[in-house]
């Protein structure tokens, strides 16, 4: 509630003041309501508030300090027999994903990828994702189950196509690819055995942003991969009239255990 008063009036002259006869007062009333007074004759207590300083923003689990979270990666195990037992498909659950992180923040930004094992690896679907993915903690346990040793680099003759760290040893050499041609093999060596047209080929492996190459481009990246790949370029075939298909031979392995695949929902 606020007090309000009126303002004292001063005289200017020396004249007295007469005395005025004070007039009747009616009788009691009950008290009428309060009325709201004018901000300018209005007396309140001038307190000001304390400060409250703002939240911190809250730090994600786990992030040291010096870095900040970007975003996350949510791994699930589920190979396909086991999704359509559920009654449903990965790209489903990849879209009934998308759609929920749209809900959440409709500023965040999502990538999906497939993780791809040969069949019949075996392990948890869940351990094989990660490993994929190439997640730190899992990839550390893999090497101390294995220990120091590494199979791609003791084998000194023979193509090795080492997908996890993006690069190709022939005979113990490494081949020198450049990135766009260790894309386009990779893309043929995990789709092995299938012909793959040109125009996938460019959809899959350029950018909507970049200009996309016409079917004469690709032929000409095959042919400097093969060059690179020497004795061994034919495990990069030609089906004419079609496309491309990777053809494994005997001296060619692969080490595909942890690495992403290509594919984008």
């Amino acid at each position: 509630m606020s007090l309000a008063f009126a303002p004292a009036r001063t005289t200017t002259s020396a004249r007295p003041v007469q005395a005025r006869t004070a007039p009747s007062l009616p009788a009691p009333q009950s008290p009428a309501p309060l009325r709201s007074v004018p901000a300018q004759h209005a007396i309140t207590p001038a307190i000001e508030a304390p400060a409250t300083p703002a939240p911190a923003a809250p730090r994600v689990r786990a992030v040291p300090e010096g870095t900040e979270a970007r975003g996350f990666v949510l791994y699930v195990g589920i190979d396909e027999a086991k999704a359509l037992a559920d009654g449903t498909t990965l790209h489903r659950i990849v879209e009934a994903l998308r759609t929920l992180t749209a809900e959440v923040a409709p500023s965040a930004e999502t990538y999906a990828a497939v993780a791809l094992a040969p069949e019949g690896a075996g392990g948890r679907d869940v351990d094989v994702v990660r490993l994929a993915l190439q997640d730190p903690a899992a990839l550390a346990k893999q090497r101390e189950g294995q220990g120091t040793r590494d199979d791609a680099d003791r084998h000194p003759n023979g193509v090795i196509i080492d997908i996890s760290r993006k690069r190709v040893l022939l005979d113990g050499e490494a081949a020198g690819l450049t990135y766009k041609e260790f894309e386009l093999l990779q893309y043929l060596v995990l789709r092995e055995g299938r012909t793959i047209d040109r125009h996938e080929l460019i959809e899959r492996l350029w950018d909507a942003d970049d200009e996309a190459p016409s079917e004469r481009t690709i032929d000409v990246h095959v042919r400097r991969l093969r060059s690179k790949l020497a004795h061994y370029q034919d495990i990069v075939r030609t089906v004419r009239g079609v496309g491309y298909r990777f053809d494994r031979h005997a001296d060619v392995s692969i080490r595909q255990a942890s690495t992403p695949s290509p594919d984008v929902f």
